[in-house]
C-alpha cells in the first residue's frame, strides 16, 4: 500500500523495502530529514499496534515454539553491525500486532559510525507468525523471483537458516560518491517468517567515511538473523 503523498513509500508481502532516498542530500540537514522521512515511511508501513505477543501453536499452525516480542528491537540481535556502526542514530521504532490469523512484531533502527552527526545506515527487522495460512508457497515465490520483478537485484538462496532462505542485494554506488547498497535476508521457517533488511545512502555519509562492503553486510545479516531466530524459539 502506497502512503498519501509519498512516491517512495512501498510495502511488499512480507515486509517493507526500504524506499530510495529523495533527489538531493549531503549535509548534515539534509541527512536529518532524510533519516527522519524513511524512518516515518518504514515504521508507517508496519502493521499497526497491539500489545504483548505471544507464540505457541495455533489448531494447525507450524510455528516451531516461536514468539514473537513487544519489543523488536530489545528483543533481535543486530550486534554485528556495532563494530562498524557504534552509536544507535535515532530512537528506534517498533510495533507489534496481535490477531488470531497473525502475531507480528517489527522494528525499525539508524546506525551511525562513530563521530557522525546522524544516521548513516539502516536496518529493519521484522517477524510474522503466520496462525491461520501456511506462508510458504507466497513466500518463495516473492523472494526466490525477486530479481524477476524488480530490476537490478540479486538473488541467492542461503543454505542453513530455516526451511528456506533468501539474500536479496543492490549496490548502485559504482565507485561514485553517490548511489545507495542494500541488503535483506527474508527466512521461513515452518509458518513463521523473518527478514532483517539493511540501507545506507552515500548521500547521507560524511566525506571522509564509506559504507561497508556489501560482502561483510550480508555476513552480518546471516549472524545475526541466525543469533535471533534462537532467542525468539527460547
Amino acid at each position: 500500500m502506497a502512503q498519501p503523498g509519498n512516491p517512495y513509500a512501498q510495502t511488499y508481502p512480507y515486509g517493507p523495502v526500504p524506499p530510495a532516498p529523495p533527489a538531493g542530500g549531503g549535509g548534515g540537514a539534509g541527512r536529518a530529514v532524510l533519516w527522519a522521512a524513511v524512518g516515518a515511511v518504514v515504521a508507517s508501513a508496519a502493521w499497526a499496534g497491539g500489545v504483548l505477543l505471544l507464540g505457541g501453536k495455533g489448531d494447525s499452525a507450524d510455528l516451531r515454539g516461536y514468539s514473537a516480542p513487544s519489543d523488536m528491537c530489545a528483543g533481535a540481535d543486530y550486534s554485528s553491525f556495532k563494530e562498524e556502526y557504534s552509536e544507535t542514530g535515532s530512537s528506534p521504532t517498533h510495533t507489534t500486532l496481535k490477531d488470531k490469523a497473525l502475531d507480528e512484531s517489527y522494528c525499525s533502527v539508524g546506525l551511525k559510525k562513530s563521530g557522525s552527526t546522524y544516521s548513516d545506515a539502516y536496518l529493519t527487522l521484522q517477524l510474522d507468525l503466520h496462525r491461520k495460512t501456511d506462508p510458504g508457497p507466497e513466500f518463495t515465490a516473492t523472494w526466490k523471483n525477486y530479481g524477476d520483478s524488480h530490476t537490478g537485484y540479486d538473488v541467492d538462496p542461503v543454505e542453513g537458516i530455516g526451511d528456506e532462505a533468501y539474500l536479496v542485494t543492490q549496490d548502485t554506488t559504482n565507485g561514485s560518491s553517490s548511489g545507495s547498497r542494500y541488503a535483506t535476508l527474508a527466512v521461513r521457517d515452518g509458518w513463521v517468517t523473518y527478514m532483517m533488511s539493511y540501507s545506507s545512502y552515500l548521500s547521507s555519509y560524511d566525506e571522509d567515511k564509506d559504507p561497508p562492503a556489501l560482502t561483510d553486510v550480508t555476513g552480518w545479516l546471516k549472524a545475526d538473523t541466525k543469533s535471533t531466530l534462537e532467542r525468539l524459539k527460547k
